[in-house]
């Protein structure tokens, strides 16, 4: 079936062409005095951010919140009618705080004129009159600062305009957007500082697709909508219902899932929904029981479309907040209170889409499927001239695929790893002590990997590492020094990701404690054939139990390294420590208990 396209490709940027005119002087971008066809560099931002303290000293100021490894500034502004201009006015007035981040990845770096024409206008109560009474907005223009300097004309090939813009990494080469768990890069920790400090309501991440071509726009994702609080999710929805409303309202086809196919460069495939890892800000935010919102402008519409459209967006959301962010921020409280009550609770860490799956209409192009004279694959080709409505599959049902009871009281990290487990919950705020004194036998719960599964290659500089175990039940001693980490505080979910083995993004699952995992002391062959042959000397019983495992299990019988090993554990030269987590967990405060 064809379909007409929705709007001229020209019509949705006239209000935009129209606003530079009328802007105060120092307060445009270069986007805007170029038509939307160049982006400017960081320089501009640092302007713009100091021009617009100028221009409105009582509603906005500009603040750095850290530096980064090439030593710019990390730039926000700080916006609000309200006069509450720093973290702790807005605290003791109780004023919903927004954060809206731009340039994550700096060559999608629509957020930033967006966001910089969307402040303009609400100032001037042109956009969401009185929205900035009641809350203050945090806009931070790039994030990936590095990485937006390293300019250059095709750095997203794979997108429509502007004319040059910013790289997708850092200049360490990290990917910010994966990087909110761990926290390795100055710029995520310096982000984190900021959230830490002023506890925003609503995460807004501005991003640009990759992907197919097809008419759709935007897509506009929230979490808790699926995951996180089960109390805060009709409120996710809700946020994301509006938006989604209002952009359609304007002319756009907007979508509340990420517009990739389940099988790359096949449309049939169709789509699948799904609930992001906490290394992603929309499966962070969720951890923290505050709202995370997700927009893809899509890289095929022309960079004048994607801002006006990201423009759209940043405007509805602050008409929302201003709305609701009351009643909203009363609901993230509850859910703080419960969260400081999941002991014993299970606790989802990670989701997957269920085999339910519907049919939608969506609204693609004409396209072939030929296989190509270059790649030797199947290639799809499309006509951007002949809109289609497809039929295709989409799952999104999406359900727990790892639970796990949150401990009784906490977690236990002895002293040899407290020192750098202690960086990473800082930089997130959590809640942690330490323990001044050794004590003897602590019944704790350990994880025992049975298996561990090293990733082949490098991810963000580390090897990521499969845990597969269990928790028991087992005393052992702690040195002055261990950490403990209470799961009763509101970021208990967030406690559980980063310190649960095999959660998506744990620390352990992020390699940072791989040597556990890998035998450092070693048994020579020979010596254990003469351990073995001994052992089934002294215990005719264990003698039976290897010659039935070799005689069942094709794969033990088939490595002479499992067979010997069978021997060698049994042996007091065996590493008692070898894949034993350094993390425990435990069923009472131990400072409390040694009192």
């Amino acid at each position: 079936m064809k379909l007409r396209s929705l709007l001229p490709a020209g019509l949705c940027v006239v209000p935009l062409l129209n606003a530079a005119a009328a802007a105060p002087a120092g307060l445009t971008t270069l986007a805007e005095r170029t038509a939307w066809q160049q982006t400017g560099r960081y320089e501009e931002v640092i302007a713009l951010c100091d021009a617009f303290q100028r221009a409105y000293p009582a509603a906005v100021r500009c603040i750095d919140f850290g530096h980064t490894p090439e030593g710019r500034p990390m730039k926000a502004l700080v916006a609000s009618r309200s006069g509450a201009l720093t973290a702790k006015e807005a605290q003791r007035r109780g004023l919903p705080v927004l954060l809206v981040q731009g340039g994550i990845h700096a060559g999608e770096i629509d957020g930033k004129d967006a966001g910089f024409l969307a402040l303009r206008q609400v100032l001037e109560g042109a956009a969401a009159p009185g929205a900035l009474d009641r809350q203050v907005l945090l806009f931070v223009p790039v994030f990936n600062i590095d990485g937006h300097e390293r300019f250059g004309a095709w750095n997203r090939p794979n997108q429509r305009g502007p004319k040059e813009m910013g790289w997708r990494t850092t200049a360490q080469n990290f990917n910010l957007n994966r990087d909110y768990a761990k926290a390795d890069s100055p710029e995520m920790q310096a982000m984190l500082r900021l959230v830490n400090e002023w506890d925003p309501l609503a995460v807004i991440d501005l991003h640009v697709t990759d992907g197919a071509k097809f008419e759709h726009d935007v897509s506009i994702q929230v979490e808790p909508v699926h995951a996180g609080d089960p109390a805060l999710r009709n409120a996710g929805r809700q946020l994301r219902d509006a938006v989604i409303g209002d952009l359609a309202r304007q002319g756009s086809l907007p979508l509340p899932f990420y517009m990739s196919f389940v099988t790359e460069d096949d449309p049939a495939s169709g789509f699948e929904d799904s609930v992001s890892p906490p290394r992603f800000s929309t499966g962070y935010f969720l951890l923290r029981n505050r709202f995370a919102m997700l927009v893809e402008a899509h890289s095929w519409k022309d960079y004048p479309t994607r801002v006006r459209i990201t423009r759209n967006t940043v405007v509805s959301v602050l008409a929302q907040v201003a709305a609701h962010g009351q009643a909203w921020r009363a609901l993230q409280q509850a859910a703080d209170e419960r969260a400081a009550h999941l002991a014993g609770q299970p606790v989802a860490l990670d989701y997957q889409a269920s085999e339910k799956q519907r049919i939608v209409e969506f609204r693609g192009y004409e396209y072939t499927r030929t296989p190509s004279e270059v790649s030797g694959a199947l290639m799809t080709r499309y006509d951007e001239s002949r809109p289609q409505l497809w039929r295709v599959p989409l799952r999104d049902d999406l359900q727990p695929a790892l639970s796990v009871p949150a401990p009784a009281a906490g977690y236990v990290v002895p002293a040899a790893h407290a020192a750098g487990v202690a960086q990473r919950l800082a930089v997130h705020g959590i809640s942690f002590r330490t323990l001044p004194q050794a004590m003897a036998r602590v019944p704790l719960e350990t994880f025992r990997a049975d298996k561990a599964n090293f990733a082949a290659a490098s991810v963000e500089s580390h090897q990521r590492v499969a845990l597969h175990g269990r928790w028991q039940p087992e005393q052992r001693d702690l040195a002055a020094g261990a950490l403990f980490v209470p799961i009763a505080q509101r970021k208990a979910r967030l406690v559980m990701a980063l310190l649960e083995p095999q959660a998506p993004d744990s620390l352990a699952a992020w390699g940072l404690f791989n040597n556990a995992f890998e035998p450092k002391e070693y048994m020579e062959p020979y010596v254990a054939e003469e351990v073995a042959r001994e052992q089934m000397a002294a215990d005719p019983a264990l003698a039976e139990a290897f010659r039935q495992r070799v005689a069942e299990d094709a794969e033990f019988a088939r490595s002479p390294q499992a067979r010997l090993e069978f021997f060698y554990r049994r042996h007091p030269s065996w590493d008692e420590q070898f894949r034993l987590y350094p993390v425990m967990r435990t069923a009472t405060d131990p400072a409390s208990a040694a009192r």
